[in-house]
């Protein structure tokens, strides 16, 4: 007789485009030492997200495999050793990135302390949109570049996931900030505190913008460079596109008297748990730009992977 528990789950049998993705049934996982089993009502989607489905020889190797990081939801039952959280709390969290993927399913389990508790005041959906992308410009502002109030910081692909959380976290440091996106984007921008806007495509960004504190770059480390002559002497660029191998990032860095930081989100309770008190009193919030039923996650690829929408995108799990 068999008595395993399944679930659903969004799977892929071989790296390509959204038609990859089918949803299948596994094994419901159970929650080891130090984890939680989460019951998945809402996960973001990420770039990354499309970028594992689609191009071979990253971090998860070949498929098949689940995809997802971001996860709200309930928790249903804990392992050994948890004392942050008991059936029937409701949690949002990152799984370890990149190794720790999974939450495109009902389930998934993950360390307890990359979850935080929801703030009664937000739903499913918005607190599934949040967690790798906040966490992302939390790390980037808060713990690499340590953004204290009066300064300025210069936010690059402002409108995306990363790029409008991050202008809120930095409004909410007593940042000044300046934002780069098309012009279409600019009103939204200003809606967010942004207090000043310029389109990257018709600005020239070295020429109009000088002497800020931070800029914070998801764009490339090519494109990165001309964002090192925006920095004051002493300043930290924090770029997100991993990319060890360029030596003309640092060295210019270097040449200008400045930082360039290269970082990749990791799970982190703490960052949650600021993320969660931003989002508790307002002062944080994900555009949503569209939310699809598990089974359609390849409508939600196919869409993220335009590059042209507004904030998060985001499954719900019934």
């Amino acid at each position: 007789m068999n008595d395993t528990i399944t679930m659903r789950a969004v799977s892929q049998d071989a790296i390509g485009g959204p038609e990859v993705l089918k949803e299948v049934r596994l094994p419901r996982p159970k929650p080891g030492l130090g984890e939680v089993l989460v019951r998945v009502r809402a996960a973001g989607l990420n770039p990354t997200d499309w970028k594992h489905r689609g191009l071979p020889g990253l971090f998860l190797g070949e498929p098949p495999f689940v995809l997802g990081w971001d996860a709200s939801g309930v928790v249903e039952a804990v392992g050994l050793g948890v004392t942050l959280f008991a059936p029937g709390d409701e949690v949002f969290g990152m799984v370890p990135y990149p190794y720790g993927v999974g939450t495109h399913a009902e389930y998934v389990t993950g360390p307890a302390r990359a979850f935080a508790a929801k703030p009664a005041s937000i739903d499913h959906v918005q607190a599934g949109a949040l967690p790798l992308a906040a966490l992302t410009a939390w790390q980037a502002l808060v713990d690499t570049a340590r953004v204290t109030a009066g300064q300025r910081v210069l936010v690059h692909a402002a409108a995306g996931g990363v790029g409008h959380l991050a202008v809120q976290i930095a409004k909410a440091r007593g940042a000044e900030v300046i934002a780069t996106a098309s012009a279409p984007k600019h009103d939204f921008l200003r809606s967010l505190g942004a207090d000043e806007v310029h389109d990257y495509r018709t600005t020239d960004l070295t020429e109009a913008v000088r002497g800020v504190d931070v800029v914070l770059d998801s764009r490339g480390s090519e494109e990165a460079l001309p964002g090192l002559r925006s920095l004051r002497r002493g300043g930290t660029l924090v770029s997100l596109r991993i990319d060890p191998g360029n030596p003309a990032l640092l060295a210019e860095a270097d040449r200008l008297g400045v930082r360039a930081a290269v970082m990749v989100v990791e799970d982190d309770h703490a960052g949650m748990a600021g993320i969660a008190a931003l989002a508790a009193d307002g002062r944080l919030r994900a555009e949503i730009a569209g939310t699809f039923d598990l089974a359609d996650a390849a409508r939600a690829h196919a869409l993220g992977e335009t590059g042209h929408t507004t904030g998060k995108l985001v499954l719900t799990v019934d």
